[in-house]
Protein backbone atom coordinates (compact mmCIF):
# COMPACT_ATOMS: atom_id res chain seq x y z
CA UNK A 1 0.00 0.00 0.00
CA UNK A 2 1.26 3.47 -0.88
CA UNK A 3 2.12 6.00 1.80
CA UNK A 4 -0.67 8.34 2.81
CA UNK A 5 -0.06 12.00 1.99
CA UNK A 6 -1.27 14.70 4.37
CA UNK A 7 -1.30 18.24 3.01
CA UNK A 8 -1.62 21.25 5.30
CA UNK A 9 -2.66 24.13 3.08
CA UNK A 10 -5.07 23.97 0.15
CA UNK A 11 -3.90 26.90 -1.93
CA UNK A 12 -2.32 26.68 -5.38
CA UNK A 13 0.62 24.49 -4.35
CA UNK A 14 -1.37 22.28 -1.99
CA UNK A 15 -4.06 21.53 -4.57
CA UNK A 16 -1.54 21.03 -7.37
CA UNK A 17 0.60 18.59 -5.40
CA UNK A 18 -2.53 16.78 -4.20
CA UNK A 19 -3.61 16.31 -7.81
CA UNK A 20 -0.37 14.58 -8.76
CA UNK A 21 -0.51 12.22 -5.79
CA UNK A 22 -4.19 11.35 -6.33
CA UNK A 23 -3.49 10.62 -9.98
CA UNK A 24 -0.66 8.27 -8.95
CA UNK A 25 -2.93 6.37 -6.55
CA UNK A 26 -1.78 7.76 -3.22
CA UNK A 27 -4.39 8.34 -0.50
CA UNK A 28 -4.45 12.11 0.07
CA UNK A 29 -5.70 14.01 3.12
CA UNK A 30 -5.92 17.75 2.47
CA UNK A 31 -6.69 20.49 4.96
CA UNK A 32 -6.92 24.25 5.30
CA UNK A 33 -7.48 26.72 8.12
CA UNK A 34 -11.26 26.35 7.86
CA UNK A 35 -13.65 23.43 8.25
CA UNK A 36 -13.23 20.42 5.91
CA UNK A 37 -16.61 21.30 4.37
CA UNK A 38 -15.01 24.40 2.86
CA UNK A 39 -12.93 22.09 0.64
CA UNK A 40 -15.91 20.44 -1.06
CA UNK A 41 -15.09 22.04 -4.41
CA UNK A 42 -11.43 21.04 -4.11
CA UNK A 43 -12.34 17.43 -3.32
CA UNK A 44 -14.76 17.33 -6.25
CA UNK A 45 -11.93 18.54 -8.49
CA UNK A 46 -9.36 16.07 -7.11
CA UNK A 47 -11.74 13.12 -7.25
CA UNK A 48 -11.64 9.74 -5.59
CA UNK A 49 -8.61 9.23 -3.41
CA UNK A 50 -8.70 12.66 -1.78
CA UNK A 51 -10.40 13.48 1.49
CA UNK A 52 -10.85 16.80 3.28
CA UNK A 53 -9.75 16.74 6.92
CA UNK A 54 -8.61 19.04 9.69
CA UNK A 55 -4.89 19.92 9.87
CA UNK A 56 -4.39 17.70 12.91
CA UNK A 57 -5.60 14.71 10.86
CA UNK A 58 -3.42 15.63 7.88
CA UNK A 59 -0.46 15.71 10.26
CA UNK A 60 -1.02 12.02 11.04
CA UNK A 61 -0.27 10.89 7.46
CA UNK A 62 2.84 8.92 6.51
CA UNK A 63 4.21 11.95 4.66
CA UNK A 64 3.09 15.45 5.62
CA UNK A 65 3.42 18.36 3.19
CA UNK A 66 3.44 21.95 4.42
CA UNK A 67 1.90 24.17 1.74
CA UNK A 68 0.67 27.07 3.83
CA UNK A 69 1.66 30.75 4.09
CA UNK A 70 4.85 31.55 5.99
CA UNK A 71 2.91 33.50 8.61
CA UNK A 72 1.07 30.33 9.63
CA UNK A 73 4.17 28.18 10.22
CA UNK A 74 4.60 29.10 13.93
CA UNK A 75 1.08 27.84 14.61
CA UNK A 76 2.12 24.31 13.65
CA UNK A 77 4.25 23.82 16.75
CA UNK A 78 1.45 22.52 18.95
CA UNK A 79 -0.59 20.84 16.21
CA UNK A 80 0.80 17.37 16.90
CA UNK A 81 3.85 15.52 18.18
CA UNK A 82 6.16 16.03 15.20
CA UNK A 83 8.91 13.78 16.53
CA UNK A 84 9.92 11.23 13.87
CA UNK A 85 7.40 12.40 11.28
CA UNK A 86 8.49 12.82 7.66
CA UNK A 87 7.55 16.37 6.67
CA UNK A 88 8.03 18.03 3.30
CA UNK A 89 8.49 21.78 3.60
CA UNK A 90 6.99 23.36 0.49
CA UNK A 91 6.70 26.82 2.06
CA UNK A 92 8.45 29.99 0.96
CA UNK A 93 9.29 32.73 3.45
CA UNK A 94 7.41 35.53 1.72
CA UNK A 95 6.00 38.27 3.95
CA UNK A 96 4.49 40.15 0.98
CA UNK A 97 3.49 39.02 -2.49
CA UNK A 98 3.13 40.75 -5.86
CA UNK A 99 4.52 43.08 -6.90
CA UNK A 100 7.48 43.23 -4.49
CA UNK A 101 7.66 39.68 -3.02
CA UNK A 102 9.54 40.58 0.15
CA UNK A 103 11.00 37.76 2.25
CA UNK A 104 11.50 37.49 6.00
CA UNK A 105 14.92 38.24 7.49
CA UNK A 106 16.04 34.89 8.91
CA UNK A 107 19.41 35.96 10.34
CA UNK A 108 21.33 33.76 7.92
CA UNK A 109 19.34 30.59 8.51
CA UNK A 110 17.70 28.64 5.71
CA UNK A 111 13.92 29.00 5.82
CA UNK A 112 13.52 25.26 6.43
CA UNK A 113 15.88 25.48 9.39
CA UNK A 114 13.42 27.98 10.86
CA UNK A 115 10.55 25.60 10.12
CA UNK A 116 12.53 22.89 11.92
CA UNK A 117 12.58 25.05 15.05
CA UNK A 118 8.77 24.97 15.10
CA UNK A 119 8.48 21.24 14.32
CA UNK A 120 10.63 19.67 17.00
CA UNK A 121 11.92 16.25 16.00
CA UNK A 122 10.37 16.24 12.53
CA UNK A 123 12.38 14.66 9.71
CA UNK A 124 12.22 17.61 7.35
CA UNK A 125 12.80 17.55 3.61
CA UNK A 126 12.62 20.68 1.45
CA UNK A 127 10.77 20.10 -1.86
CA UNK A 128 7.95 21.31 -4.14
CA UNK A 129 8.59 25.00 -3.52
CA UNK A 130 10.75 26.08 -6.46
CA UNK A 131 8.40 25.72 -9.44
CA UNK A 132 5.50 28.11 -10.15
CA UNK A 133 2.27 26.18 -9.64
CA UNK A 134 1.16 26.72 -13.25
CA UNK A 135 4.26 24.80 -14.33
CA UNK A 136 4.04 22.29 -11.47
CA UNK A 137 0.49 21.30 -12.45
CA UNK A 138 1.56 20.30 -15.96
CA UNK A 139 2.59 16.81 -17.02
CA UNK A 140 5.94 16.08 -15.33
CA UNK A 141 7.06 14.12 -18.38
CA UNK A 142 8.49 16.41 -21.04
CA UNK A 143 9.63 14.70 -24.22
CA UNK A 144 12.22 12.12 -23.20
CA UNK A 145 12.70 13.60 -19.74
CA UNK A 146 11.00 14.51 -16.49
CA UNK A 147 10.70 17.81 -14.68
CA UNK A 148 13.18 18.19 -11.84
CA UNK A 149 12.13 18.62 -8.22
CA UNK A 150 14.97 19.49 -5.87
CA UNK A 151 15.16 17.89 -2.43
CA UNK A 152 17.35 18.64 0.55
CA UNK A 153 17.40 17.41 4.12
CA UNK A 154 19.50 16.13 6.98
CA UNK A 155 17.78 12.73 7.32
CA UNK A 156 18.92 10.46 4.49
CA UNK A 157 16.13 7.94 5.05
CA UNK A 158 13.44 10.63 4.97
CA UNK A 159 14.98 12.06 1.80
CA UNK A 160 14.88 8.61 0.21
CA UNK A 161 11.19 8.19 1.08
CA UNK A 162 10.36 11.63 -0.32
CA UNK A 163 12.46 11.05 -3.44
CA UNK A 164 10.65 7.76 -4.09
CA UNK A 165 7.30 9.53 -3.77
CA UNK A 166 8.45 12.26 -6.16
CA UNK A 167 9.57 9.64 -8.69
CA UNK A 168 6.23 7.83 -8.30
CA UNK A 169 4.32 10.92 -9.47
CA UNK A 170 6.56 11.34 -12.50
CA UNK A 171 9.11 13.95 -11.45
CA UNK A 172 12.90 13.57 -11.23
CA UNK A 173 14.24 14.19 -7.70
CA UNK A 174 17.65 15.87 -7.47
CA UNK A 175 19.34 15.79 -4.05
CA UNK A 176 21.03 19.04 -3.02
CA UNK A 177 22.36 17.82 0.32
CA UNK A 178 21.68 19.27 3.76
CA UNK A 179 19.06 21.80 4.82
CA UNK A 180 21.72 24.35 5.78
CA UNK A 181 23.28 24.22 2.32
CA UNK A 182 20.83 22.75 -0.19
CA UNK A 183 17.60 24.34 0.93
CA UNK A 184 19.10 27.82 0.66
CA UNK A 185 19.36 27.26 -3.09
CA UNK A 186 15.70 26.19 -3.16
CA UNK A 187 14.09 28.80 -0.96
CA UNK A 188 12.53 32.04 -2.18
CA UNK A 189 15.16 34.26 -3.86
CA UNK A 190 17.59 31.31 -3.88
CA UNK A 191 19.68 30.43 -6.93
CA UNK A 192 17.33 27.61 -8.01
CA UNK A 193 14.02 29.30 -7.19
CA UNK A 194 11.60 29.37 -10.17
CA UNK A 195 13.88 27.27 -12.40
CA UNK A 196 12.00 24.75 -14.55
CA UNK A 197 14.51 22.04 -15.46
CA UNK A 198 14.09 18.70 -17.20
CA UNK A 199 16.25 15.65 -16.52
CA UNK A 200 16.78 13.60 -19.67
CA UNK A 201 16.93 9.81 -19.45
Amino acid sequence: MKNSIGIIGAGNIGKTVAGHFVKAGFPVLISNSQDPESLAETIAFLGQGARAVRPVEAAEADIVILALPWSEVPGLSDLTDWNGRIVIDATNHFITYAPDFQVADLDGLASTEVVQQHLSGARLVKAFNTIFFKILEQDPQVGNGNRVLFVSGDDSEAKAVVSQAISAIGFAPVDLGSLAVGSKFQQAKGALATLNLVKIG
